[in-house]
């Protein structure tokens, strides 16, 4: 029986979880899970995105920010397709 590799947003969000256990039951233990995903992203973002990184970012925080159901939307496209499911 193959079992179905994870998508990278699976990934993520399994290392989140991960590091919400990490903290414990310490205070405020999500807020600083997503904050060291953040912190790696935004240095990512900084790295391979070009001259013109911040585009990309602004586009994701303003989904967030003022149409959620895009954002939502989003994030549903990047969980339905694991690397070995691509056609292209």
């Amino acid at each position: 029986m193959s079992t179905k590799a994870p998508t990278p947003l699976e990934q993520v969000e399994r290392l989140y979880a991960e590091l919400v256990e990490h903290y414990g039951s310490g205070d405020r233990r999500e807020i600083r899970a997503a904050a060291k995903i953040l912190l790696v992203a935004l240095a990512k973002f900084r790295e391979h995105g070009g001259p013109h990184w911040e585009s990309l970012l602004d586009e994701y925080v303003g989904a967030l920010k003022h149409d959620p159901a895009k954002f939502e939307r989003m994030l549903q496209s990047n969980r339905g397709t694991s690397s070995d499911e691509l056609i292209a």
